[in-house]
């Protein structure tokens, strides 16, 4: 089993940084792929990145350039650096592992409960 929390959620104005956590319990964590997705209310909940144990890295297309992805195994975390935010942003962003090679919402094995990210213009 794995349990993630995620932390760093909060409200911004548009422009500012936020840095979210997400905190991994469990044996695997270096061999999982983790990944942040998002739901914004009425929307589907969609892929924000995702990071590998090796150098796989991938980004929608909405946030690169502006959200940087990293992890770091001896503190089974991964974190989510968000620079240059926007009103759009604004949705609960959650935390997830899989052993997967294909990264989906369907593919995930784990999730965290969430963290709310509100952007004000």
């Amino acid at each position: 089993q794995v349990q993630l929390v995620e932390s760093g959620g909060g409200l911004v104005q548009a422009g500012d940084s936020l840095r979210l956590s997400c905190a991994a319990s469990g044996r695997t964590f270096s061999r999982s792929i983790m990944a942040w997705f998002r739901q914004a209310p009425g929307k589907e909940r969609e892929l924000v990145a995702f990071i590998g144990s090796g150098a796989r890295i991938y980004y929608a297309d909405s946030v690169k350039g502006r959200f940087t992805i990293s992890r770091d195994n001896a503190k089974d975390t991964v974190y989510l650096q968000m620079n240059s935010l926007k009103p759009e942003d604004t949705a609960v962003y959650y935390c997830a592992a899989t052993g997967a090679s294909v990264i989906s919402v369907e593919t995930m094995n784990y999730w965290g409960q969430g963290t709310q990210v509100t952007v004000s213009s």
